[in-house]
């Protein structure tokens, strides 16, 4: 939920993706940049009966309205200039929902729409948008626990790590990631899949969703019995 900009040697500039107006003013300050990185996220997983209205809030305002305020921000000074490109941070559970990560899965599926759908308007104006639609990737987000604030759930939350760990992913580093999804957006691709995993399930979910569906719902199964319910 903190933004980093480093301007020609300039001191880093922090501020809270949820908040429009320091978000604004920051742009206001540095001028409209060419290109965007909105990639504001966090992780909440558990079972979709225990998240309270919190957790819902929570995931959406870092994971949605961090991108929308990125676009509200810079996205009119791009259109101005007749130049700029957005590259929205989703996920691959944006393309396929995973379950027991539903709000989650919510937001970065707003995030794709919102891309897919500002493409088509952006390039009447010269600028480009993209959304990044990644697999696990070996950052710190993967053992971050919920904030200590949220209400607690009756089941004991469990990380990313974790959760990839019982599917047999093993996170791609976050360098190679880095190179693969600058490749895709440098091609100026609508939707960049990266790792092969997350490119690999996405084709598959198009082929066939019924076989998809059939596969989360042995995963669900799978991971109420083994991580949430420890019966293992």
């Amino acid at each position: 939920m903190v933004i980093t900009t480093d301007i020609e040697g300039d001191v880093d500039r922090h501020l809270d993706v949820r908040d429009l107006d320091a978000f604004r003013a920051l742009i206001a300050d540095v001028g409209v940049p060419d290109l965007l990185f909105a990639n504001s996220g966090i992780s909440m997983g558990g079972p979709t009966h225990e998240l309270t209205r919190a957790h819902w809030d929570l995931v959406i305002n870092a994971n949605l309205n961090g991108v929308v305020n990125g676009l509200l921000a810079v996205y009119p000074g791009m259109v101005e200039r007749g130049s700029g490109h957005i590259v929205a941070t989703a996920s691959g559970a944006g393309l396929v929902a995973p379950p027991f990560v539903t709000a989650y899965a919510t937001s970065k599926h707003a995030v794709v729409g919102l891309a897919l759908g500002l493409r088509s308007e952006g390039a009447i104006h010269g600028v480009s948008v993209s959304v990044l639609c990644s697999g696990g990737v070996e950052t710190p987000i993967l053992d971050r626990m919920p904030a200590e604030d949220l209400p607690m759930t009756a089941t004991a939350p469990v990380t990313a790590r974790q959760y990839l760990s019982l599917m047999k992913q093993k996170p791609i580093a976050a360098e190679r990631f880095a190179r693969l999804a600058l490749d895709g957006v440098a091609r100026n691709r609508a939707i960049v899949a990266v790792p092969a995993t997350a490119r690999t399930l996405w084709y598959l979910h198009r082929m066939s969703p019924s076989l998809v569906g059939r596969i989360s719902v042995s995963v669900a199964r799978r991971v109420d019995r083994e991580l949430l319910h420890g019966s293992g």
